[in-house]
């Protein structure tokens, strides 16, 4: 199965983060995350947004009675016998938890997800099959050493602002200073597109849109870097490699 619809993958990156996807379709989407660089960039970015959304949520001190509730509930041995006559039915005509400020948020979110992204609550394999695309339109590097040898994925998408690093050989840790990935355009003056990890992965912002910033850069070059704010590549060229337009 083929998931190639850009709009399908934001969907479920989002749904992703905000918890809302479970089952076989997490799973799916789990071993897709390990697969796909683009995808684990459309999570980071996700994480990025809503992590600031509960950043801005005051923190909530939970009050003596909802912990007496919660025993009450998790432990019927000690609930009163008079709660332990009520009808079935009752306990769920209560509002649970809005009080939280977590709970109700996530619960508004999920709700407005609903109406925004119908998508997501229908089949994702069903959405994936009507597309046509290969992969999502990106701008794709892979930066090799001076014996060839691949060691840097970069990958941003086509409208994104961010680009993201993925170390697929080894490469040496400097003893000072720091790796920079530098873009070469065509008809202007290098610039620098965010610091190298040594290994894993790492997501860098970009100052404006990928297509804006990369439309005609067609060398990148990875360099070693002894100032703090670098204006251009050092002689110092660690790995270069093609920038290409996956599309």
């Amino acid at each position: 199965m083929r998931y190639t619809d850009p709009t399908l993958l934001e969907h479920l990156a989002s749904a992703y983060v905000l918890g809302t996807l479970h089952g076989g379709a997490r799973r799916r989407f789990e071993r897709l995350q390990r697969d796909r660089m683009d995808v684990a960039l459309l999570v980071a970015q996700w994480e990025m947004r809503l992590g600031q959304l509960a950043n801005s949520i005051p923190a909530q001190q939970p009050s003596p009675k909802l912990w007496a509730a919660i025993s009450a509930r998790t432990r019927p041995q000690a609930a009163p016998a008079a709660a332990m006559r009520r009808a079935p039915w009752a306990g769920w005509r209560k509002p649970a938890g809005f009080g939280l400020g977590g709970l109700a948020g996530g619960m508004i979110a999920a709700t407005l997800l609903f109406v925004s992204a119908p998508a997501l609550f229908v089949s994702t394999d069903q959405i994936a099959m009507r597309t046509g695309e290969i992969l999502p339109q990106s701008y794709v590097g892979v930066l090799s050493d001076a014996q060839g040898n691949g060691k840097l994925l970069v990958s941003s998408l086509r409208h994104g602002k961010t680009v993201a690093f993925k170390v697929i050989g080894p490469i040496t840790a400097p003893s000072s200073g720091r790796l920079v990935l530098w873009a070469l355009p065509v008809d202007g003056p290098a610039f620098s597109l965010g610091t190298v990890p040594s290994s894993g992965k790492a997501v860098a912002q970009l100052t404006d849109t990928s297509e804006k910033l990369l439309s005609k850069v067609g060398k990148l070059l990875v360099t070693l870097e002894t100032s703090a704010t670098p204006t251009g590549p050092s002689e110092t060229i660690v790995l270069s490699g093609n920038c290409a337009k996956l599309w």
